[in-house]
């Protein structure tokens, strides 16, 4: 069974694991260079899912203006893939935004990601853009 845990905390174990989950997944699945990987690391809210004590799905999220959530770092170690965590975060993550009344969550979504996030009820906007290398668009969502 999932379950989560968050914090603002970059001092936390719960940091910790997101931290090591997006070293895996981004650094060195995808090659980014962790000087564009592990930046802006104090403020967020982070999200990280957990089978029984191991860290597998994580996120994090931040208010760019009053009531708009920008999520980022969206990364599910190899292993635990195609098991719907990452939908389960997102969802967590859109529970989380509703007690907190913010009505839109944006993200950057790597175009390979798309279809995981049009499943959510994201829609695309805007023109493409690349982020460290990789292809993206500005994704949306209405929690209204």
């Amino acid at each position: 069974m999932l379950t989560f845990k968050e914090t603002t905390d970059v001092r936390s174990q719960v940091y910790q694991d997101a931290l090591q989950i997006r070293t895996a997944v981004f650094v060195q699945e995808q090659q980014v260079d962790p000087s564009e990987e592990i930046v802006d690391e104090e403020g967020p809210v982070y999200f990280v899912g957990y089978i029984d004590e191991t860290a597998v799905v994580t996120a994090r999220a931040f208010e760019e203006r009053p009531g708009v959530w920008h999520i980022q770092r969206v990364a599910v170690k190899k292993q635990y893939r195609h098991q719907q965590l990452g939908s389960q975060l997102m969802e967590y993550m859109e529970q989380s935004a509703r007690q907190q009344q913010i009505q839109t969550l944006t993200l950057g979504a790597q175009d390979q990601a798309q279809a995981f996030y049009l499943k959510l009820g994201y829609h695309v906007h805007g023109d493409g853009f690349l982020d460290a290398g990789i292809k993206h668009h500005q994704m949306n969502k209405s929690l209204l």
